[in-house]
């Protein structure tokens, strides 16, 4: 699943293109993805001007002066820009004609979505599937102090407190591996039990971590293909990460690989304590 550097990787792609520039159509070739299409979708956004992109751990906002579109590539979508008149293959389901161009998304599987949240309805941030979420990661709010309050009733493997989202949102199965291996923390510690330096090591290597991924164009993940078509390239620097048995890149201790919560962890057991 693409994650924070992926979906970060993807809005850097698609920005120039889009922001400032006024759509003149949508082509739905489905009824929808994870859910429907949003009901007159085409009426809502044609005609008007893309004003910004963001993003909301996960979620790409392209935004309008009336409100706001969000995408999901949920498990395999990637989103690309073509000149007009490419013809669409099996698995793209949504284009949007803007400035020229056309922006669209293939989703294999369908998990996606593109969802509509109009500003009379409130901030973007109100949004039902927005509105939990916790902290970004690479903004200053996300801090030790903040991790250290948060977690101090949290009995649970800091690991599985990180991929929860609802303290800081983004820090995925990969990119969790790998800022605790950074941090020298143990993916099986209690998050209580982590102490405020402890922490602030974590803080700094989650920063570092997602900011690497991005300069190098996120993980070439299965599925994963930029806006322009390439692959990223993080992984050749994992140092833990779907390195099974292979040897540390620090102390040479076999990497070791446990479930939790259903996703695989890896971690090295001298570096991680």
């Amino acid at each position: 699943m693409p994650e924070l550097p992926e979906v970060e990787v993807t809005r850097r792609g698609v920005a120039p293109h889009l922001e400032g520039q006024p759509v003149t159509g949508v082509v739905l070739r489905h009824s929808g993805l994870r859910w429907p299409f949003p009901v007159g979708l085409e009426a809502l956004v044609a005609g008007h001007t893309v004003r910004s992109t963001g993003r909301r751990g996960k979620y790409l906002l392209i935004n309008f002066d009336h409100g706001t579109l969000i995408v999901h590539l949920g498990m395999s979508g990637h989103l690309r820009i073509l000149p007009p008149g490419i013809a669409p293959q099996k698995h793209d389901h949504f284009d949007l004609l803007v400035g020229g161009q056309v922006m669209r998304m293939t989703d294999p599987r369908r998990f996606g979505a593109i969802l509509w949240h109009d500003s009379a309805d409130g901030s973007i941030e109100e949004h039902m599937l927005l509105r939990s979420l916790g902290l970004e990661p690479l903004e200053d709010r996300f801090s030790a102090l903040e991790l250290f309050r948060q977690t101090r009733n949290r009995s649970a493997p800091i690991k599985q407190v990180l991929l929860a989202g609802d303290i800081v949102v983004g820090v995925g199965n990969i990119y969790a591996s790998e800022s605790l291996f950074k941090a020298r923390i143990n993916p099986k510690t209690p998050a209580q039990r982590i102490s405020l330096a402890r922490l602030e090591r974590l803080v700094v290597a989650i920063r570092e971590t997602l900011a690497a991924a991005i300069e190098q164009g996120g993980s070439s993940l299965r599925d994963f293909i930029a806006v322009n078509g390439q692959s990223g390239y993080f992984q050749q620097s994992y140092f833990v990460y779907n390195r099974t048995g292979q040897p540390c890149r620090v102390c040479s201790t076999p990497i070791r690989q446990i479930k939790q919560g259903q996703r695989s962890t890896f971690y090295c057991v001298n570096c991680q304590k």
